[in-house]
């Protein structure tokens, strides 16, 4: 294996926005590096993230996502909501103010730093320690799989704000832990602990914080192991299983078996 090396077009710019990008030939790490912060969130924070997908090279198989310090990521910066704003970056009055299509298309920008964690060709998996808080939460949600730390807390509280999830995780943890305890979980604000997310399917594995980080290792060996292509294709049937009715899924996973069968054959296109 190569050393890690910065994947970034401008690392210093990204890693003062709290991203830090390395990769390892086809195993990447993406680490939230605000920890005096405890990793709060910025429009800033998800141009970096959005950028991350838009620049992973192509040989990377599997993304592991961690965080510094206490802290996974306590969610918005609160920044955000007071009449100072962030500088240089719009406030939600500004926000609000705008016609339908730019309010649309800004928000929309915001969501891409979270949708690219499950296309098919990536595996990617969240290391939590602390709090995953909202926007934090939602982060954790993108991912494929989540491993947490003993004092892992999750908590929606987007609703306490006025405001709904709409950084892509009302979908993932609705398909998760299923429509009233999602609904539960957003309207209420409530803390999930560690314990209760393996619980709900919310987390597939716990673990001592000082294991946190090799865990999560461990989970991506066998995943780097296997065959990429079976990993994609696997990964793409599974994620539109949700959407297909049982015999459009039945043919879907006929139509890839029939790609596998001729790509392990030399005879695929």
């Amino acid at each position: 294996m190569t050393a890690p090396v910065p994947a970034f077009s401008h690392p210093d710019e990204w890693e003062a926005s709290g991203v830090r990008l390395e990769v390892q030939d086809e195993f990447a790490v993406v680490t939230l590096c605000h920890p005096q912060r405890r990793n709060a969130q910025s429009p800033a924070m998800w141009r970096a993230l959005a950028g991350v997908g838009r620049e992973l090279p192509a040989a990377v198989r599997v993304v592991l996502l961690r965080a510094e310090g206490v802290s996974f990521s306590a969610g918005l910066d609160r920044a955000m909501f007071t009449p100072e704003g962030i500088p240089g970056e719009p406030d939600f009055l500004s926000l609000a103010a705008a016609a339908d299509q730019e309010l649309d298309a800004a928000i929309a920008a915001f969501q891409e730093a979270f949708s690219w964690w499950r296309r098919p060709d990536v595996i990617t998996i969240a290391a939590v320690q602390g709090h995953a808080v909202g926007a934090g939460f939602q982060l954790a949600l993108a991912c494929d799989l989540r491993i947490c730390a003993e004092d892992a807390q999750f908590a929606m509280r987007e609703t306490s704000l006025g405001l709904v999830p709409d950084l892509t995780g009302t979908k993932p943890l609705t398909d998760l832990v299923g429509y009233s305890r999602a609904l539960e979980i957003c309207a209420t604000g409530r803390w999930v602990f560690a314990k209760e997310a393996v619980e709900l399917g919310l987390a597939n594995l716990v673990v001592p914080a000082a294991e946190l980080e090799a865990a999560a290792r461990d989970l991506a060996a066998p995943l780097l192991a296997a065959p990429r292509n079976a990993v994609v294709e696997t990964k793409a049937l599974l994620l539109g299983a949700g959407q297909r009715s049982y015999q459009e899924q039945v043919a879907a996973e006929r139509a890839a078996q029939a790609r596998r069968l001729r790509d392990l054959a030399g005879i695929g296109d």
